[in-house]
């Protein structure tokens, strides 16, 4: 090897690597009655078996436990976080995983064929072009209204659905581990809630093909009357979702909906009694202001992954119930109850708040992705982990409508491979998905998508030791305009190379003047002086 090349591979090493410190992330201070993952980690990994049945309860709670944004444990995740805990590498598992998406996204795409989907709903999709219900009982919950029958249903009466239960939600693993999370504020209403979002998306459903025709009717007295008259009780029918939340307004129902966001909680553990803090990391390819030098690669900026989701917030007359809408890693694109209880880590944030009119128009976009995702499932049953990922995480819906609501998108990861959205029949949502940020090849987020995401925009208030600090800074600097990304190794060889080439072309130049300069000094003649 060339002098000059040991020289670039010697200095392109101490640049990335010999000068880098190791980062200790702080384990304090913590929120009341909560423990990091390490922790209860540093005590439960020597028992025989807990590490793999802490991994399987991950593992399948995937295909129930919808709530965690893009927190997906592929195989290679899974064999790094069980790195990690066996090498007792507690400093890294309090940042799992800490890639960039660059380096999350290999490891979906390389999944093959999600083992358990049902290949005679593949063949079926080859010749049927609508949702057949066997699929949309698996990837539409539509409770006691089923696609193949037509019905009306009134809203006058209370709903004769069962209350919240921690039934299918709680389990436990011994050693003093639980896994899921109780009620909430929100829990006395569930009968209602359950019912509003199995006809929302059963509404939805209505544009499927071959789904029989299904109607909400509600009566009340009309907010707006004519004037000097005597009010008259009507009764009004919908046959969608955006119609229903309309007649709900115009009965004097009170329709909020929220675009919120949250930390995605990875685990939903419980040890000994205590909440165990466990986000989803993620590298943001930014620079922590003040944490590198010449000598000194940055310290990148790592966020733990936000839940994004729309909720509709209803009170009136006849109803009063909460739901939410969110394309989950069930690979269901619905609305859903919203009453299991949050560790109050994770934050919560109204990034924009609609009414009126305009709560109706996100009600009908929701219904349209509910369908596009429904015709997805139809044209593509074997995507791995029903379509999660591929066609996006829990932002990415959000984003589409964010987009067509403001104009812009401040959620980062979206995930959707556009090219998968081209169904002639879900034009406008096609158009949407390929309107959003992606972040599927890894490139560099905006800043302003990051910091969007997140559930607070008072960093006081974060409770993830080291977090708040981090984001001070580079909020500051990002506002200042002085944010700057991390750079790679490459980055570094390229840089010792321009560098390198600079000198060498200097010293060149350099040793080239200086030959000219003797040469002509040789060639001058020597004036003799004349003798005496």
């Amino acid at each position: 090897m060339r002098r000059h090349r040991k020289l670039t591979l010697l200095c392109t090493l101490l640049f990335a690597t010999g000068c880098r410190t190791q980062y200790a992330p702080p384990e304090t201070p913590m929120p009341a009655n909560t423990v990091l993952l390490s922790q209860m980690m540093r005590e439960l990994s020597t028992q025989p078996g807990f590490t793999e049945a802490m991994l399987a309860q991950l593992d399948s709670a995937q295909k129930t436990d919808t709530r965690k944004g893009p927190a997906l444990l592929t195989p290679k995740l899974a064999d790094e976080l069980r790195k990690r805990i066996l090498g007792k590498d507690w400093e890294g598992l309090d940042r799992f995983p800490g890639w960039t998406m660059r380096e999350i996204n290999p490891t979906v795409r390389v999944v093959g064929h999600f083992a358990g989907k049902d290949e005679k709903l593949e063949e079926t999709s080859a010749v049927h072009p609508g949702a057949t219900p066997a699929e949309a009982k698996q990837y539409l919950d539509l409770g006691p209204y089923p696609l193949d029958q037509a019905s009306t249903v009134s809203l006058d009466k209370p709903s004769t659905l069962e209350g919240f239960t921690t039934n299918g939600i709680v389990s436990q693993l011994g050693a003093g581990v639980t896994r899921g999370d109780g009620a909430n504020n929100l829990a006395p209403e569930h009968a209602e809630s359950q019912r509003l979002a199995d006809v929302l998306n059963r509404l939805a459903a209505n544009q499927l093909e071959g789904a029989k025709p299904f109607s909400v009717s509600i009566s009340g007295y009309p907010v707006k009357g004519h004037a000097g008259s005597t009010p008259t009780r009507d009764i009004s029918t919908s046959q969608s979702p955006a119609g229903l939340i309309s007649n709900l307004i115009g009965y004097g129902h009170t329709v909020t909906v929220q675009d919120a966001r949250y930390f995605a909680n990875f685990g939903h553990f419980h040890y000994k009694g205590q909440d165990v803090m466990m986000p989803f990391w993620v590298n943001t390819q930014l620079a922590v202001p003040g944490t590198g030098s010449f000598f000194k690669r940055a310290r990148p900026l790592l966020v733990p992954v936000s839940h994004a989701e729309y909720e509709w917030h209803i009170r009136g007359p006849q109803i009063n119930a909460d739901v939410s809408y969110y394309f989950g890693i069930d690979g269901k694109s619905e609305w859903r109850t919203m009453d299991t209880l949050d560790q109050p880590w994770v934050l919560k944030r109204n990034a924009h708040t609609y009414t009126g009119k305009d709560a109706v128009e996100v009600t009908r976009l929701a219904g349209l992705l509910t369908v596009a995702y429904m015709h997805q499932h139809a044209a593509r049953p074997k995507l791995p982990f029903g379509g999660y990922y591929a066609l996006g995480v829990c932002q990415d819906g959000v984003s589409a409508i964010e987009q067509k609501m403001t104009g812009k998108v401040t959620l980062f990861p979206n995930t959707a491979d556009a090219s998968l959205f081209n169904d002639p029949r879900d034009e406008e949502v096609n158009a949407l998905i390929k309107a959003i940020p992606k972040d599927r090849e890894g490139g560099r987020p905006q800043p302003e998508r990051i910091f969007g995401s997140l559930p607070t925009d008072d960093f006081a208030k974060i409770t993830i030791p080291g977090l708040s600090d981090d984001l001070t800074v580079s909020y500051a600097a990002w506002k200042a305009g002085t944010l700057e990304h991390t750079h790679s190794l490459w980055d570094f060889a390229a840089m010792l190379l321009f560098f390198l080439s600079a000198v060498v072309a200097g010293l060149f130049a350099a040793v080239k003047s200086r030959k000219f300069q003797d040469r002509n000094y040789t060639q001058i003649p020597v004036q003799r002086r004349p003798p005496r």
